[in-house]
């Protein structure tokens, strides 16, 4: 039972080690590459055909229009 104990500390110890290590990888994103950034290619809302479908489905079924644009409420909550 020892032996196991000794084996969870290593590999916990490990994780920590590797979650330290890829996380001083990360890096603020510098003025010239936010141009990249705002191309319609790197949205969340993919395609836009798609999007319209949707937000014509919505506004049949519940009535309302609007509103998809934002990710949060109009409580300021997530």
């Amino acid at each position: 039972m020892k032996g196991l104990h000794t084996i969870m500390k290593l590999t916990l110890l490990f994780v920590a080690a590797n979650c330290i290590v890829g996380c001083s990888s990360f890096k603020p994103v510098e003025p010239w590459e936010k141009g990249i950034l705002s191309k319609p290619e790197m949205t969340f809302d993919g395609d836009s055909l798609d999007l319209v479908l949707t937000e014509h489905i919505l506004s049949s079924r519940e009535g309302a229009s609007g509103g998809t644009g934002a990710g949060t409420g109009g409580c300021g909550c997530y």
